[in-house]
């Protein structure tokens, strides 16, 4: 299921990139085949998705944080909620002065506190199972499919996938390859298993050690590294473990910040949204959206809060993100099929192998994909306690519904962005 959308993202956003370089990524390329109006919807769906993806990985922040401190905080609703407005604003200020700061913090981060951590685990896991310790989970035929006698076994399916997405980011560099027909693809792939193997034994590696019903979604990493650790006396690595996993989640996060709003900025500078979503600050940033963001995600925050448990929350929030990212994806595959046909002179470096029939094979396993995924998205997942199922459902699909409405009503001004008042 994994290959089946990654594949698709990979290879329809390679062509679009290279045949629409211009900033502003996904606003332009629906534009292009929907007109503005999609457009907008486009990258208005990719800037909040990213706004609820923000308080999921900023609990799982605050619970890595709380190991350093006292675990027990994990749990604790009001040290989360602190926890995590103070770090979202604070990666919002780094943003504001320009993309230096935040570029280099990005790559260091990802490098020393995503890769080294997940593979450290993962031999730890592997030499946990050559000694033959006890696992937690069966490696059998059996245990390889997921149980579908229950459909809402189902329901975490849209996480998963909201776990891979990001590379139609990296297509926006394929026009740069030195052999974008061949080279691309070939790096695509490598990446594609690289994101696989290492998610997928991360995995295992907590699941290996840690009961299904004890995992805890914002400490379990830390979790697993504990029992990892105190198994083979080296209890002194928990307090370095966790400040290289904060190091490679706030990588993240600084990064992802500023990505989607300067596609909004973009947007409001096209005449596709109001005006005073063009401002800029006397760095190049776009301030305002900077802003709006900030209240939106500190409003969102309450949810961990007034849900019944850490756990519903985080659930609710990232099935939410879920969804609304998966719908971009569907203006994503489609667009790039109407581009085949309505601008089929438009030059592109890379295109998806195959002519029109490889295009059209590759955009409709992506949707095919995405409509049944969405779709089981709105189950309440059986593996988490959700608290009150109507409530939960309730804000699921209000929340998804009411998040795709604003687009259509907002109007704006076109206008250059060098002549947005400076903030």
């Amino acid at each position: 299921m994994v290959c089946f959308f990654l594949a698709p993202v990979a290879l329809i956003a390679g062509e679009l990139a290279t045949g629409w370089p211009k900033s502003g990524g996904i606003y332009v390329w629906i534009s292009e085949a929907f007109g503005k109006r999609w457009g907008f919807l486009a990258i208005w769906l990719q800037w909040l998705y990213n706004i609820f993806w923000y308080p999921t990985i900023m609990s799982f922040i605050a619970g890595t944080i709380a190991y350093l401190i006292d675990p027990n905080l994990a749990n604790d609703k009001l040290y989360i909620w602190c926890a995590v407005m103070i770090l979202f604003w604070a990666a919002t200020f780094a943003n504001w002065y320009g993309m230096r700061l935040s570029s280099w913090v990005s790559t260091v981060a990802s490098l020393f506190g995503t890769l080294l951590p997940m593979l450290f685990i993962i031999i730890l896991a592997i030499v946990w199972l050559c000694q033959g310790k006890v696992s937690q989970i069966n490696f059998d035929w059996k245990s390889f499919w997921p149980n579908l006698s229950d459909i809402n076994s189902l329901g975490l399916l849209s996480m998963v996938l909201f776990s891979l997405i990001g590379l139609e980011m990296s297509a926006v560099h394929a026009g740069e390859v030195k052999n974008p027909q061949r080279d691309y693809p070939r790096a695509l792939f490598i990446s594609a298993i690289l994101i696989i193997t290492t998610l997928t034994l991360g995995s295992l590696a907590i699941a290996i050690v840690i009961p299904q019903a004890k995992i805890q979604l914002v400490s379990g990493v830390m979790d697993g590294f504990n029992i990892f650790f105190a198994a083979y006396g080296m209890q002194w690595m928990v307090p370095v473990i966790a400040i290289l996993i904060i190091l490679g989640c706030i990588g993240s996060v600084v990064a992802w910040v500023i990505g989607p709003t300067k596609g909004v900025m973009v947007a409001a500078a096209d005449g596709s949204a109001p005006t005073m979503f063009a401002k800029q600050n006397k760095y190049g940033m776009p301030s305002n959206v900077l802003w709006i963001q900030g209240i939106i995600f500190t409003v969102l925050t309450s949810f961990f809060v007034f849900m019944p448990s850490i756990n519903s929350a985080f659930t609710l929030l990232s099935n939410i993100t879920s969804q609304i990212a998966l719908l971009m994806y569907l203006l994503i595959f489609g667009a790039a099929i109407r581009l085949r046909y309505t601008q089929p002179n438009v030059v592109r470096k890379y295109k998806v192998p195959g002519g029109m029939l490889g295009m059209w094979i590759a955009a409709c396993v992506g949707i095919i994909l995405t409509i049944v995924v969405f779709i089981l998205g709105f189950l309440p997942p059986s593996q988490i306690p959700v608290g009150n199922v109507t409530v939960y459902e309730t804000l699921l699909i209000g929340g998804t519904f009411i998040i795709c409405i604003p687009p259509f009503f907002m109007k704006g001004k076109k206008r250059t962005l060098t002549s947005v008042s400076q903030a």
